[in-house]
């Protein structure tokens, strides 16, 4: 990775796109230390250290402290992701939307582009009325009123949409996925901050706390070495063309191979379950004497086993919904049978798209095992011992798989330009 930036730092138009990306990031990070007025900080952060568990500490994770901070970009990317996956799941739903994306062309991506914005302003829309409710409902706020209202939730969709624009600008001149790489960005801020804490607790505990930090440091790396390799495994299912003689000239019967992620659904299904599955916590923070009953704390408390399994069973299922969302085997079999194409063994048709099926579903119980096993293992570390809490380092699932996906995407992107202009070598 770091040979590839490298000599992708030697192309003047690559240096160029690298610099603009990294002038995008740095204004990222400045909106992040402006901000809103009329919310008292210190309140908004206590209250939120409360809830880790909820849907709350979620987008505080994911804009890098920002939310916690009450800060200009607080809400960051959550509503262009939400509006996304709302749009991409509505063209599915929607046949006029399907036949949009599929035959509408270049038009037709522009046009969806077009109503994820104003989905994503929406979203930021409620959102900033949700934040300043909850600061209003919990005393937060520094000065009550129409107008202080009226500036925080303004400033918000503001912040949120400038980000939007910042991750269009990197996928324009950048390199890159704009919105991956600004949400690499939050997550990776909050590094120094567990560095500090980290060291702060060696000093402490001396030996003690060394031997803990080393061992959370070792269980990072080996869940980076795991993710790299599940994100870069596939089946290869093997696909035969027949020979079909055009004229004098004969085509086809070449034999390729059909790739199949093993991890197709990325990060998505861990973001779904862990939405859903902090849905009580999140309802329990808007009513006070329910925090503190028998369900919340014995079942819908991240630490609690009950949570744990609930969470296990919401990937899987995330995972086969999102899979069957995005890979269609009877249009593959149907696109295989149109160019001649046919996999051995099997006849064209159903047959084919049968096998496809048992496939995929296979891949699927493997990738979904995989993601549930990354985003659990930090709950069992958790619930077994008080690590996090004694040292200030946080093995989140989500982050690491987060990091380490937009990290491999931005160095194929990389390697994609130099391609495209020649360069040779970088392979090596």
């Amino acid at each position: 990775m770091i040979q590839t930036i490298r000599k992708a730092w030697g192309v003047p138009e690559l240096r160029k796109k690298i610099v603009f990306t990294l002038l995008i990031l740095l204004i990222f990070r400045i909106g992040n230390a402006i901000p809103v007025p009329y919310i008292n900080t210190t309140l908004l952060g206590n209250y939120l250290d409360s809830m880790s568990g909820t849907v709350l500490g979620l987008y505080n994770v994911m804009s890098g402290g920002a939310f916690a901070e009450a800060t200009v970009f607080a809400l960051g990317v959550q509503p262009y992701i939400n509006s996304s996956i709302i749009i991409q799941l509505l063209t599915i739903a929607i046949p006029a939307l399907e036949r949009l994306a599929r035959d509408g062309g270049e038009a037709g991506k522009k046009k969806i582009a077009s109503i994820t914005r104003y989905a994503t302003v929406a979203i930021a829309l409620l959102q900033g009325f949700g934040y300043y409710m909850i600061c209003k409902n919990y005393n937060i706020l520094e000065q009550q009123g129409i107008w202080p209202a009226l500036v925080i939730i303004v400033s918000f969709v503001a912040g949120s949409s400038f980000v939007m624009w910042l991750g269009e600008q990197v996928n324009e001149f950048g390199v890159g996925n704009g919105i991956s790489i600004i949400l690499f960005a939050g997550i990776l801020s909050r590094v120094p901050n567990m560095v500090t804490m980290g060291a702060s607790y060696i000093r402490t505990k001396g030996s003690i706390g060394c031997l803990w930090i080393a061992l959370l440091i070792v269980g990072m790396l080996a869940m980076v070495v795991l993710i790299v390799h599940v994100n870069e495994a596939e089946r290869r299912i093997p696909v035969q063309y027949a020979k079909r003689q055009v004229g004098r000239k004969m085509y086809g019967g070449q034999s390729t191979h059909l790739p199949m992620k093993v991890n197709m659904s990325g990060v998505l299904p861990i973001i779904f379950a862990q939405s859903i599955a902090s849905l009580p916590a999140t309802i329990c923070a808007f009513v006070p004497k329910w925090q503190n009953g028998w369900v919340m704390k014995h079942i819908f408390d991240t630490t609690t086993w009950p949570y744990i399994v609930i969470y296990f069973l919401l990937i899987i299922f995330f995972s086969y919904f999102y899979s069957t969302i995005q890979f269609n085997p009877i249009e593959v079999a149907n696109n295989l049978k149109k160019n001649g194409g046919f996999i051995p063994g099997f006849r064209a048709g159903k047959p084919t798209s049968e096998f496809i099926q048992k496939v995929l579903n296979k891949i699927t119980l493997f990738g979904a095992i995989y993601l549930s096993v990354i985003a659990i293992t930090p709950l069992i570390i958790s619930a077994c011992s008080k690590a996090e809490q004694l040292t200030g380092i946080s093995l989140g699932g989500t982050s690491i798989i987060i990091v380490v996906g937009v990290a491999l995407e931005t160095v194929r992107a990389l390697e994609a330009q130099m391609l495209m202009r020649n360069y040779k070598g970088f392979l090596n």
